[in-house]
Parts: C-alpha cells; structure tokens; sequence
C-alpha cells in the first residue's frame, strides 16, 4: 500500500522511488474561473500543499481557464489533453450541477477522472431570529401545507445549486410539487439573507461560511445544516437535518478530476497524493483557515458519489422543469 510508504510531516517529503509513477516536469492544476474564488482557491491552496509534502519535483502551476461556468476547463481537458498525467482539474458541486443540468454540451461525467474532495462547505437552512420557525420540520409541513406561503432566498440563479438545497430538503421531507417553491435570486448570499432578516422573505439557503457573520450578530438562526452530521467546533450546536428526520445532503465538496486516459498508475498516485495531503496537518491549518469543513470519500466511493450526485440534481432539474 502506498500509505505505508508516506511520511505526512512537512520536513519529510516523499520518496518518489517509492511509487510505480511520478509527476516529471510542470505540474498544472486547472482553475476553471478568474483568479478568486472557490476554484482557484483549491489550485492555489491544494499546489502549495503539494510542494511543502513533497509530492511534486518543484511547483504547481496554477492556470486559470474561466469559461461556461466550468466548461471551457471541461472541454479543454477531453479535448486536448486527455491522457496528460501532470494535470489536476480543480471541480466542486457547482461542476456537477452544471454536468447534471446539460450546460457542457455533450459532455457527461465519464469523459474524466475523479480523483478526490478534500472538504466541502455544508449548505444550510435559516430563518431570521425572530422567524416562527423553530426547527425544519415545522419549515417543511409549511411547505406540504401549501408550498407557495414559504419563500426561499439564496445567492445562486434559479436551478442553481442554493435553489437545489431547498428542493433537496424538501423532497426529502415529502413536499410535492417542487417547481411551486417560490425561491428568489440574488446576486450573492448577503444580499439575500438581508431580505429574510428583514423580514421580506421566510427562509434562506446557502452554505455555512457565507452565514456565519449573521449567525454571530444574532441576526440569523440556522434551523439545519445538510451534512451527514453535526458540523464542528462552533457550529456544533446546529442540528442536521437528518435529526429532524429529513435525510437531506449537501455538500459543495471541493476536489479534483483529471485526464481520462492518463495512465492508471498516475491516477493512483494523484488519488494516494490527495488522501494524503488530506490527512495532513498542513491541510488541516488550511481547512480551519478558509472555514472547509471535513469531507473526504475513500477513494473507491468518490466517482461514485460524483455520479450521484449527478443524477440526482438532473432527476431534481428536471422536477422543476429545467430539463425536459
């Protein structure tokens, strides 16, 4: 086993002698938007990593590649540089989403290699703190009770990936006639959870680090967080969903894919690089400074998660009539 031969301290870096393959030359990681931002965050963050473990020659080179919410880097990768063994692509639920919804034209999950997530940024529900709403469950038998009294807000466009949370939880709580939640579109999540705190709309959604200023002035009440469960640290006073009997996820994981006719044993050593770099201090440091919360499928189970997640986001798109 490769783990066997790792060492995860910064003062020790790998030895390369110890993998049937390693990267030679200019490592690149592909950021599939303008510097900033989620994407090339993990270029940047995920390269510098690398290097300090030692699992590259010399540096990660970031490019940055915007375009089609991702889909220029999509086709990029299957197009023309399918079988390069020293690119990383960097990916995340915003990349699935898209995927799902048909936005990279002929293109689908299995054109690339999905290689590992390394955290992921939790969505959740909340209400204004002076909202009627205690808990989900009461949230959800509102919107069984007529789906159209309960408006939503969130910082993504409708069919997006906050919009999906709402139909995700509600799905999960039995709600029917999901294209009937009214959900409102703003340009970024503060903006949109200033419309519930001022009592405008009932409820927002988004991910938990975007909350978390309003949690703290109190302005804010986060009635469930769509994590398998309770958060860490701070936010381990927020109950799931799943406690209040709605099995409902989401994750904005945060990971990588690569060419899919790269030689297998490179792909092995990107999969045993990046759990590795995963279990490592450093990554942590990392994670608790940008507010990453743990997430991390085994190897064997994150190409399967992916196409899940997949599916399930085309079956909810095409629920609320965004795919015929």
């Amino acid at each position: 086993m490769f783990k066997k031969t790792l060492c995860l301290l910064a003062a020790s870096a790998v030895s390369f002698s110890a993998f049937a393959w390693e990267p030679t030359g200019k490592v690149e990681c592909i950021a599939p938007a303008d510097p900033g931002g989620g994407w090339d965050f993990t270029c940047r963050s995920v390269g510098n990593v690398l290097e300090t473990l030692g699992f590259v020659p010399g540096s990660v080179q970031t490019t940055n590649m915007a375009g089609a919410g991702g889909g220029v880097a999509f086709a990029h990768t299957v197009s023309k540089r399918n079988d390069d063994t020293n690119l990383i692509v960097a990916a995340s639920t915003a990349t699935t989403t898209r995927l799902a919804q048909q936005q990279f034209p002929n293109m689908n999950a299995g054109m690339v290699k999905w290689v590992g997530a390394l955290g992921a940024d939790y969505g959740i529900i909340a209400v204004a703190q002076d909202s009627e709403y205690e808990n989900l469950t009461q949230l959800m038998d509102a919107v069984k009770d007529n789906p159209r009294n309960v408006k939503f807000a969130g910082g993504s466009a409708n069919g997006g990936w906050d919009h999906l949370k709402v139909l995700i939880a509600a799905k999960a709580a039995g709600a029917d006639n999901l294209p009937s939640i009214p959900y409102l579109s703003y340009n970024n999540g503060g903006e949109a959870m200033t419309q519930v705190i001022g009592g405008h709309v009932d409820a927002f959604t988004g991910d938990i680090s975007e909350a978390t200023g309003f949690m703290e002035s109190g302005d804010l009440r986060v009635i469930a967080v769509l994590s398998e469960e309770r958060l860490p640290g701070k936010f381990d006073n927020i109950p799931t969903a799943r406690e209040q009997g709605i099995d409902a996820l989401g994750p904005n994981w945060r990971g990588f894919y690569m060419p899919a006719d790269a030689d297998p044993e490179a792909q092995a050593y990107w999969v045993e690089a990046i759990d590795t770099l995963y279990a490592s201090e450093e990554w942590k440091s990392v994670m608790q400074q940008n507010g990453l919360i743990p997430f991390h499928p085994p190897a064997a189970q994150f190409e399967s998660f992916v196409r899940d997640q997949v599916a399930d986001i085309e079956q909810l798109s095409r629920e609320i009539g965004l795919l015929q």
